[in-house]
C-alpha cells in the first residue's frame, strides 16, 4: 500500500481536478444533492472539499508513516515485553511519542489544501457567491488569483486588489502554520 500512497501523493493537482469533474461532480449533481432536496449541477463547494480531502489524505498519510517509523523499535519491544498488549503499546508508546508529528502532518495538509488552486478551480463552479450551502458554487481565493492575474492588470487598482488577495491568502496560511506550531510546542512539553 505504501507505493500506492506515494504515487497518489505525487500526482499533479490537475489529475485530481479531472477526476473530480468526471466522478465527483456528476455524483454530487445526480445522486447526493437530490437526497437533500437540492437541485445543482454538481459544481459546488462540496465537490471542491471532496477533491481536496482525497488529494491531501495521501500527502498526510505519507508524512504519518514516516513519523510512525521514527519511533524506535526497541521502545515498542520494551513495552510489549513488559506485558502490554499490541494495542496498549501502539496507544501508549507509538501514538504518544508521535503526537507532535501527527499535528505537523495535519497542519501541513491543511495549509496545502488552503493554497491549492487547479483541482478546486476545476470543480467548485467559479461563481462569485457567498453562501453557507455546500451545494452552491463558490470562488476560492487561489482560483480568483489564478483566473484574473494575467488578464486584468490594465485596470487601475485591480492588480492591487489581486495582490491584497494574495497577501490575505498568505496571512491565512501563516496563521494556520503558527496555530499548529503552537500546538506542536505544547504537545512536545507533555
Amino acid at each position: 500500500m505504501h507505493p500506492v500512497i506515494d504515487i497518489l501523493a505525487s500526482l499533479p493537482s490537475v489529475i485530481y481536478g479531472v477526476w473530480g469533474v468526471i466522478i465527483v461532480v456528476p455524483f454530487i449533481g445526480k445522486h447526493l444533492a437530490p437526497l437533500f432536496g437540492v437541485s445543482t449541477t454538481g459544481y459546488s463547494i462540496l465537490a471542491g472539499g471532496v477533491v481536496l480531502a482525497i488529494m491531501c489524505i495521501p500527502y498526510m498519510l505519507n508524512m504519518l508513516i514516516d513519523i510512525f517509523n521514527t519511533i524506535p523499535t526497541g521502545l515498542k519491544e520494551a513495552s510489549l515485553s513488559l506485558g502490554a498488549t499490541l494495542w496498549e503499546s501502539v496507544k501508549h508508546v507509538v501514538l504518544k511519542g508521535s503526537i507532535p508529528g501527527i499535528f505537523s502532518a495535519f497542519g501541513l495538509g491543511m495549509a496545502k489544501a488552503f493554497g491549492e488552486t487547479m483541482a478546486v478551480l476545476m470543480v467548485v463552479g467559479n461563481m462569485i457567491n457567498i453562501s453557507v450551502n455546500p451545494f452552491k458554487p463558490g470562488y476560492p481565493l487561489p482560483a480568483l488569483i489564478a483566473n484574473n492575474y494575467g488578464e486584468m492588470l490594465s485596470i487601475p487598482m485591480y492588480d492591487s486588489a489581486l495582490m491584497f488577495a494574495a497577501l490575505l491568502l498568505l496571512v491565512i496560511i501563516l496563521a494556520i502554520n503558527l496555530i499548529f506550531r503552537f500546538i506542536i510546542y505544547k504537545t512536545q512539553i507533555l
